[in-house]
């Protein structure tokens, strides 16, 4: 198995993902109870060298949801019926998660009402306060 290609700056060794096959209850009529089509994908971000610190608490926080207690990331895939294809799509969403945490949020800038809008705001209240108004029946 080759390494895994991420972007320019990040490489993931083959060594450090650990593929396993399984049956699978996905596509495959009589033929899913004789070949081990799923593929499970196990990676552990905190023991990898190659990404830089930044990138990894992104991914672990963003991800905590799907990393085990001894710290690895599992993923399962059997989509498809042949174990290369499900190995591809394994490897493909691996890289996907690991695209959306490359960049840090950005952070929020606080905004102004617009004066228009303070002004059209208030005019609706006055509407709506003065409907109201001429609705009110006067008990005198």
């Amino acid at each position: 198995m080759s390494d895994l290609y991420v972007n320019q700056r990040l490489t993931i060794p083959s060594s450090e993902l650990a593929i396993s096959a399984a049956r699978s209850s996905g596509p495959g009529g009589q033929n899913v109870n004789k070949v081990n089509s799923k593929i499970t994908l196990r990676w552990s971000p905190e023991k990898c060298t190659a990404i830089d610190p930044g990138w990894r608490n992104r991914f672990i926080a963003r991800h905590a949801n799907r990393i085990t207690k001894d710290g690895e990331l599992v993923l399962h895939s059997e989509r498809y019926r042949d174990q290369p294809r499900n190995l591809a799509d394994a490897r493909f969403r691996l890289v996907e998660m690991l695209l959306e945490c490359r960049e840090p949020a950005k952070k929020r800038k606080k905004t102004r009402p617009t004066l228009g809008s303070k002004r059209r705001r208030k005019e609706a209240k006055t509407k709506l306060s003065q409907k109201k108004q001429s609705r009110r029946q006067s008990f005198d």
